[in-house]
């Protein structure tokens, strides 16, 4: 395994340690093996689990294989490194990206609409800055201060009555 194969696998474990992944990859490339229907796909999202029925996700040299379930139909798919270009925890929001494996059309689409926003000043920045978060309200604790002599707590005096039922009895 290459040094590039070798983190994609260590940070889909890390991923997969901590809950849900979800892979990016194009299944276009050679021995990539999913359904019929999204094998021309160049940006194809899975999600990736072990407590997925079946759990039979098995992470390797070669790549990832996994019984998914598409449109209520279980596949076995199977992902060789080579594919994957795009790594991201559910859980913990992390995103690891390997632009080398991107497909052309997926960089050549980025770079087109970075060109045009930067045509149109919509750059962060350039234009005007995004409005900030509403106010957050600020907890803080407040000292208590003693009572003056001879005066209790104001609080209910009396214990209120029990409440009356709301279920009733249906025959």
């Amino acid at each position: 395994m290459d040094k590039r194969t070798d983190e994609k696998k260590s940070r889909l474990l890390q991923a997969l340690e901590k809950g849900v992944a979800m892979v990016h990859l194009d299944a276009r490339r050679p021995g990539v093996i999913v359904p019929a229907h999204l094998k021309h796909e160049a940006h194809l999202l899975l999600n990736l689990s072990y407590r997925y029925d079946p759990p039979d996700l098995s992470v390797g040299d070669w790549g990832v294989r996994s019984t998914l379930t598409f449109s209520g139909k279980r596949f076995t798919v199977a992902l060789p490194w080579s594919s994957l270009y795009a790594i991201s925890s559910h859980v913990t929001k992390d995103f690891w990206m390997y632009p080398d494996d991107m497909p052309k059309e997926l960089l050549e689409n980025a770079a087109f609409r970075a060109a045009e926003a930067a045509s149109k000043g919509e750059i962060l920045g350039e234009k005007e800055q995004p409005p900030e978060e509403s106010p957050r309200a600020i907890l803080r604790e407040v000292a208590k201060e003693p009572l003056p002599d001879g005066q209790e707590p104001k609080g209910p005096t009396e214990p209120s009555p029990p409440r009356k039922g709301h279920l009733r009895l249906v025959k």
